[in-house]
């Protein structure tokens, strides 16, 4: 009776178990580096330029000021407000500094409708791989309405962005 007793409360942990263990609010995996400009319009110019451009801004963000590539991004927010990123080759995709990582260091941004949530910063390594693990301030909702995920400069420009991972 006592075995019984014991296995039967080994199985109600084990069925537990998975709903303990994910306690993410939001992951991410995959990476998109930025373009800085979204569209031209006009004719051009005798240089080459176009009289009106538009920046490719994410919820109030500007882009970095040349185009950035980035290998491979995964994160994960949790609902307590801990991130962890990891990304791979944040490198400019542009300009005279193409293929270094420009000197800069980066944050995660989380996005949850019209509010922003940040962590700390860290430096970028030269080929461009970073570690993120902290916790976002403020910290973010319980739930978080169409959530964008951006990698942004000290300066707060972004130059990246995570691609939702969908539930399976």
């Amino acid at each position: 009776m006592r075995r019984a007793g014991v296995l039967a409360l080994c199985l109600i942990a084990l069925v537990q178990l998975p709903a303990v263990a994910d306690d993410s609010l939001v992951t991410f995996d995959g990476g998109i580096g930025v373009v800085p400009v979204s569209n031209v319009a006009g004719a051009a110019n005798a240089d080459g330029t176009f009289p009106n451009v538009s920046r490719n801004d994410v919820r109030g963000v500007g882009p970095g000021g040349q185009p950035w590539v980035i290998r491979s991004l995964k994160a994960d927010v949790k609902l307590d407000g801990r991130v962890s990123v990891d990304g791979r080759g944040l490198l400019l995709g542009g300009g005279n500094g193409i293929g270094t990582n420009g000197g800069q260091s980066v944050q995660a941004r989380l996005s949850c409708g019209t509010a922003a949530f940040n962590s700390g910063l860290v430096a970028l390594e030269a080929n461009g791989d970073f570690r993120i693990d902290d916790v976002l301030n403020p910290l973010p909702p319980t739930a978080c309405s169409t959530p964008i995920l951006l990698i942004v400069g000290g300066g707060g420009r972004w130059f990246a962005a995570g691609i939702p991972k969908l539930n399976d």
